[in-house]
Parts: structure tokens; C-alpha cells; sequence
């Protein structure tokens, strides 16, 4: 029987991180940089208005108040996107844009709800210091400064600052085009009506959301069923699409369970008896010119519990990161309960509490107990150790987190 160190450990050998590619700047988001992103040039790149008002020399405001304000002369207006620079004179102003270049000789801004807004000749009504309201060439970056490290995730603000210095494509780890395919003769599509002996597919959707959840291209297949052929042309049909294939579903030793003699002729595979609760044989290896492929048990909840331990942490690896585990946290379990012995046991519980206060955990159904309810409301999974048969109220467990 493997350990669940040793199922991991291969999980992670057979994967590798998906091969860089240039893609358009809305098609990475999601995924990790594979390249170091440099500022092509100054941003802003020049002086810049912060906000309307008028463009002014610090000095010539330097008395004003809103009781006595200095009136000025205006001359001239510049709006955002202006090319042509105006040079300010001593005792006069430019009506400014938020955003348009600063005129030569101006090194302020005056907000425009701090004068009576004059057109020809303006009341200004409060001293601005110089570089007030102002956005200075290069205050965000300069010429060369590192925008995003490679490694970093792609999201809105991301794209914010990618799109600011000019960049419409970069260089990513890409989706992982992950495959998932639900076995058995007794699966229905939820929203149909179940005959007598059927069950929904809960697996199918499930892994699919969790693999999107983890950034990844989902692909889910209609349940096939325990049919030798059927099982053969669908993976064999799904391979020219998939970075990855979960299948879930026909492990156990019945007669109709056709996974492992399906897989056998088609690639590499072994299944193995692992040591863990919920679930036990888990298959992997790779199909075709090298896909791997990750055969997961049928129950939802072991099919989730296998998902979280393996094939996140290999998923997450594909896409590039350098840390593949959820974070995990020390908690006090309130209810004692017997551990499988021999086995890694992980239990779904509900977690309270702070990093300073400490962690509590409450099981969210009885453990060992393969309840999809229960697994519903936990935000944790409670990790039992192999030499550990009694858990008893009061002992702390290392808890993996499961909401981000």
C-alpha cells in the first residue's frame, strides 16, 4: 500500500509546467507570468495634471486665501491627450484636465473648486504648494523598472499596469486544459429525472468547478458508461484537447468497473491501494504521447478529498506556481472520534476563530461518515495522522484551508 507522501510524490513527478506561450493580454488572465514585464518607458510620461483646475507657479498663489484670493490671468486651456506644451509667465494661469501635461514654468495645480473659475481672468482662493495636484514623469515607474516579475498572477490590476506601459500580449504559463470524465452505468445528468438505481453526477461538475477554481480550462464529459468500448473512444477522443485527465469512477473490483482494464492497453498506468480516508485506489499515469491521467474514486466525497490532497497540488504545478499546497493551520478539535489505523485520515470540519486567538474545528459530520452535506459546509479538512487512532476533544490538528 502507498502512502499518501508517496502518491503525492508521484502525483507531482508526472507533471511538468505547461510550456510558455505569447498570448493576448485578455487571454492571460488567470494565468502565471513567464517572463519579466519592463517598463518601456516612463509612466507618466510626463508631468501630469492631477485633477481639474488651473496650472500655476506655486509663488503666484502663495497669499491667497478664500477671503483674499489673487486674481490671475488665464491663457490658455489644456485638455488630457494634448500634444503642444504652453509655457506659463509669471501672474498667469492655464485651465488644466486631469491628466494633460503640465505647461512649462507651472509646478501646481490649483483645484478648480478652489477658484470662481474665471475664463479670462481667474480668482484663485487658496495657496498650493509646489507639486501639489501634480503627477510627476516617472513617479510610477521609470524607464526600464520592472513592471511584474515573471511568476506573478495575472488579474485586473495586473492587467491594468500591462495595459498602461503598452503591452497587448505577454508571455504566460497557460491554462491547463484539464479533461474530467465521470464512469458509471448508474450516472445521470443533474436537472433530468432519475429512474429507480440511478444517481446525478455530482463528481463531473464538482471537479470541473475546482479545477476552474484553480485557474485551469475544464472540460467535462457526459458520463459514460461501464462499457469497454465507450470508456476506450472517449479518452482517446478527449486527448487531443487535454493537458490533463481526471476520470472518477470505476475502481472498485465489480465486474463493470472498466477503468483499469481500459487504461492498461492505452499508456502507462498503475492504481495502487493508498493510504487514506475517504477512498483508497487511486490510478495515475500517462495516456497517448504522454498525458497524465489522475483516476479518482466514484463517492463525491472521496473524489473531492483525492481532488484537494493530489490533484490540486499537481494542477497548480502545471500552471507554474512555485507554492502548490493550500495553507494549513493548527485548530482544537471539540469531539473526539476513531481514526482508521494505518491510514491518513482527512476529515471535513467547520474552522472559527483567529491566527492570534487560535483555531477551533468542528467535524461537519460524523467522521468517516462519506456525507456530501457535511463536506458542503466545511471550510477545512482535519488531517489525521496514520499512527493516530484516537482523536479525543482538546487535541490540535493540522487543518488544511479550503476557502481562499
Amino acid at each position: 500500500m502507498r502512502t499518501v507522501q508517496e502518491h503525492l510524490d508521484a502525483c507531482l513527478a508526472a507533471v511538468r509546467p505547461q510550456a510558455p506561450l505569447e498570448v493576448l493580454l485578455a487571454d492571460a488572465v488567470g494565468c502565471l507570468l513567464a517572463e519579466d514585464v519592463l517598463a518601456p518607458g516612463d509612466l507618466p510620461v510626463a508631468d501630469l495634471a492631477g485633477l481639474d483646475g488651473y496650472a500655476v507657479r506655486s509663488d503666484d498663489v502663495a497669499t491667497a486665501t478664500h477671503r483674499v484670493p489673487v486674481e490671475l490671468r488665464v491663457l490658455d486651456e489644456v485638455r488630457a491627450g494634448m500634444v503642444e506644451t504652453s509655457r506659463l509667465v509669471p501672474g498667469a494661469v492655464v485651465r488644466i484636465a486631469s491628466g494633460a501635461p503640465l505647461p512649462l514654468g507651472a509646478d501646481a495645480v490649483v483645484p478648480l473648486a478652489m477658484t470662481d473659475g474665471g475664463s479670462a481672468r481667474v480668482a484663485v482662493r487658496t495657496a498650493t504648494a509646489a507639486g501639489e495636484n501634480v503627477r510627476r514623469q516617472g513617479e510610477d515607474l521609470r524607464s526600464g523598472d520592472v513592471v511584474l516579475a515573471a511568476g506573478e498572477r495575472v488579474g485586473a490590476r495586473q492587467v491594468a499596469v500591462l495595459a498602461a506601459v503598452g503591452r497587448g500580449r505577454v508571455r504566460v504559463h497557460p491554462r491547463t486544459r484539464v479533461v474530467i470524465v465521470s464512469v458509471g452505468d448508474e450516472l445521470v445528468e443533474p436537472g433530468r429525472r432519475a429512474a429507480p438505481g440511478q444517481v446525478y453526477d455530482a463528481n463531473g461538475h464538482a471537479l470541473a468547478a475546482a479545477a476552474q477554481d484553480n485557474g485551469a480550462a475544464t472540460y467535462r464529459v457526459a458520463a459514460v458508461p461501464d462499457e469497454h468500448e465507450a470508456l476506450r473512444e472517449t479518452l482517446e477522443d478527449q486527448l487531443v484537447r487535454a493537458d490533463l485527465i481526471i476520470t472518477t469512477g470505476g475502481l472498485s473490483y465489480g465486474a463493470n468497473d472498466t477503468v483499469k482494464e481500459v487504461l492498461g492497453p492505452l499508456g502507462t498506468v498503475r492504481f495502487d491501494n493508498v493510504a487514506l480516508s475517504p477512498g483508497r485506489q487511486l490510478g495515475l499515469g500517462t495516456l497517448g504521447d504522454g498525458t497524465p491521467i489522475f483516476a479518482l474514486p466514484g463517492d463525491p466525497v472521496a473524489a473531492q478529498v483525492a481532488y484537494e490532497v493530489f490533484v490540486r497540488p499537481a494542477l497548480r504545478a502545471m500552471a507554474g506556481y512555485a507554492d502548490v499546497f493550500r495553507p494549513s493551520v493548527p485548530a482544537v478539535v471539540d469531539r473526539g472520534w476513531y481514526s482508521p489505523s494505518g491510514r491518513r485520515e482527512y476529515v471535513p470540519v467547520r474552522m472559527t476563530g483567529t491566527a492570534r486567538a487560535g483555531y477551533h474545528a468542528q467535524p461537519t459530520a460524523a467522521p468517516g461518515a462519506l456525507v456530501l452535506s457535511g463536506l458542503a459546509r466545511a471550510n477545512g479538512l482535519a488531517v489525521v495522522p496514520e499512527d493516530v487512532t484516537d482523536v479525543r476533544p482538546g487535541d490540535t490538528l493540522h487543518c488544511v484551508v479550503l476557502d481562499d
